[in-house]
């Protein structure tokens, strides 16, 4: 090894045990035997102002729709958002969009919304992706003009899921984040007599449609290493649990920096159960609201009632990490991440669509910080691109 890759580890050795300090003191190691108590989670509400439906239209000869992970970028005051189309209805891509809020402190209500930007995703290769081996899902910036988009992995198609860096304005593909082993589901193979007699291997990975689409960045100054983290819309199969208790999705933490990115820790996320009339609900999308190991997750149902959405806050800081545990049904035993019920959408008393993206947005008019969710629109017709905001507020 030459002296110049001995200094390289040795700065990013540092790098880690003083990250690692910083975890434990922040996410609370000393809170491991912590209590039921309100003291767990930060003084967050909402306040929601109002509703704006995006009007259906092209742009650069794509259709703006599919909006399912949503990212701001506050020094160039943009928004960001990914479009679930797999390379079906144009090449996968990211739009650009700039929203325009009220002036007058008393209605700073979303007032109107431009497409200003789209750029495509290219492969390893430097292509666009071809239709159906792309499930753009989630968005999140770096901060380094860069971009993480997760795939949510399609196993009926043998779309794999993945969590990939790619440039900014160019959207050409960077370096993938390492997706341990247990979260990719096995290709299906042609049948073979002579192995029919062979026990079938237990399913593991993500399901269909419900890996990866929660992501969010932490990241404190430009040139130093960030923080990534991410959440399966649902259980991996091998962790799948009966149906009256609550699903069991897998949250995960990244290190990532100017060498391999690693992967710190892992925890249990319980989804909320699901009850009639409830027959489907995922987690959608993920925030992170401090340093401390607070975020915001964004869990969307469907059922006989129609759609609709509840924010909740976790807190990671006594979860047990689970990146040794292959299934949840093996070792059962683990802390999960605590949770608290924010807002259920279901109160607002308007139509809801399918709430998938969510992001902290720009100052209102009246200072307080805004809160912005988009609907993924499906590019059906029956459908349409919602957007809410909210005011949060963190006493």
């Amino acid at each position: 090894m030459n002296k110049n890759m001995q200094r390289r580890k040795q700065v990013w050795v540092r790098l880690l045990i003083s990250f690692g300090l910083a975890i434990l003191t922040s996410f609370g190691i000393n809170n491991l035997p912590v209590i039921a108590s309100d003291r767990t989670f930060t003084n967050v509400s909402l306040d929601f102002i109002n509703e704006y439906k995006l009007p259906e239209q092209k742009f650069e000869n794509t259709p703006v729709g599919g909006l399912s992970g949503l990212a701001y970028d506050r020094i160039d005051d943009i928004f960001y958002a990914i479009s679930d189309d797999r390379s079906e209805f144009a090449p996968a891509r990211f739009y650009a969009l700039k929203l325009k809020f009220s002036s007058e402190k008393e209605h700073p209500n979303l007032e109107n919304l431009e497409v200003i930007g789209v750029n495509f995703l290219k492969d390893k290769t430097g292509n666009t992706y071809p239709k159906g081996e792309v499930d753009p899902e989630g968005i999140a910036l770096t901060g380094d003009r860069t971009v993480l988009i997760s795939s949510e992995g399609v196993t009926s198609k043998g779309i794999p899921p993945f969590i990939d860096e790619f440039d900014l304005l160019t959207g050409k593909w960077l370096r993938s984040l390492p997706i341990p082993q247990r979260y990719l589901f096995e290709p299906k193979k042609e049948p073979n007599s002579n192995k029919s007699k062979l026990p079938k291997p237990e399913p593991q990975g993500v399901r269909d449609n419900l890996g990866f689409e929660a992501l969010t960045v932490i990241r404190d100054s430009i040139g130093d290493p960030y923080r990534v983290f991410a959440i399966t819309e649902n259980a991996l199969a091998q962790d799948t649990q009966a149906d009256e208790q609550p699903s069991e999705s897998r949250f995960l933490h990244y290190l990532v920096g100017n060498i391999a990115p690693l992967i710190v820790a892992e925890h249990r996320y319980p989804v909320e159960a699901m009850t009639p009339p409830v027959t489907q609900i995922g987690v959608n999308e993920l925030v992170a609201i401090d340093r401390g190991g607070h975020f915001l997750t964004l869990e969307r149902s469907n059922g006989s009632a129609g759609l609709s959405a509840k924010i909740w806050q976790i807190a990671t800081g006594s979860a047990t990490d689970t990146s040794s545990i292959k299934s949840f049904r093996v070792n059962p035993n683990v802390r999960s991440i605590r949770k608290k019920l924010v807002f259920d959408l279901a109160t607002l008393g308007i139509k809801l669509d399918n709430l998938e993206g969510m992001a902290i947005g720009p100052r209102l008019a009246d200072g307080s910080q805004s809160l912005i969710l988009v609907s993924d629109d499906n590019f059906s017709n029956n459908q349409f691109t919602q957007f809410l905001v909210f005011r949060l507020n963190r006493n």
